[in-house]
């Protein structure tokens, strides 16, 4: 299927592996200029020389912690003029609800809810002159169904669910959509973080924790980055103009729900 979004340029935050990089190599091979950001600048400039490589699109890099004021301005920057906005920043850690104290919880909003809201003030009012924009925020199944050991991505991505589903509204007649993926398990670094934290709990080996998780997804497995990639490639598209404020699950099932 032809996107019909070669030659626009996108922002793709946390974008030199996992989640973040599925759709930076998806939008590339849609025929997008990318800009990528991550924190580690290595790991950046590979991803990035491997996407030239491959698809052939102009690739700016900002090596920045983007969760910061400094991070957000240099990204900013870099980025003015795009026309897609993927926003990614991984995730608190685990814990108990007891566990966890004001600085945690104003660290996870930073991360998780207002830095992604920083970028789309930032950005989306251009797109809205133009008359055409799409922004993507890659966010969590815990927004549907909260998973307890993730308070603190429970509260700051839902904190931002909710900001979205008001302000996709009000954007749109601008030609410009927001919509947010919700993830589950993917076989990235997260997913080793969160099975190494049930080893720990549990006493059992990885493969019995991942075996263990895989048993309650429906799919029987983890998903890839790029199918993830693909499903907010589509979301760029020039297919998804009538698709606003909507929140789309990618959990292989895992997510027990009627709607």
């Amino acid at each position: 299927m032809d996107l019909g979004i070669t030659g626009k340029r996108a922002l793709v935050c946390a974008s030199s592996k996992g989640l973040g990089l599925g759709c930076a190599e998806a939008l590339a091979e849609a025929g997008v200029d990318l800009v990528m950001n991550a924190r580690g600048a290595e790991a950046l400039e590979a991803s990035a020389a491997d996407i030239r490589t491959r698809f052939g699109v102009d690739v700016v890099t900002v090596a920045a912690d983007v969760t910061t004021a400094a991070g957000q301005a240099a990204v900013l920057e870099a980025a003015q003029g795009v026309d897609i906005l993927v926003n990614n920043a991984g995730g608190p850690p685990p814990g108990m609800w007891s566990d966890w104290d004001r600085d945690d919880f104003i660290a996870a909003l930073d991360a998780n809810m207002l830095t992604p809201i920083a970028l789309i003030k930032g950005l989306v009012p251009a797109m809205m002159d133009r008359g055409w924009g799409r922004v993507v925020n890659i966010t969590s199944q815990s927004v549907k169904a909260p998973i307890a050991v993730l308070g603190l991505s429970n509260a700051a991505r839902t904190g931002l669910t909710g900001y979205i589903a008001g302000t996709s509204r009000q954007v749109a007649g601008s030609g410009v959509t927001i919509n947010n993926l919700l993830p589950g398990i993917h076989a990235t670094d997260r997913a080793v973080s969160l099975d190494t934290g049930v080893t720990k709990a549990k006493g059992i080996t990885m493969e019995e924790a991942k075996a263990e998780r895989c048993a309650t997804i429906p799919a029987g497995r983890y998903g890839t980055r790029e199918e993830f990639g693909a499903a907010c490639a589509f979301l760029c598209s020039k297919h998804a103009g009538f698709i606003v404020g909507q929140n789309i699950l990618l959990d292989g099932g895992g997510t027990n729900a009627t709607i």
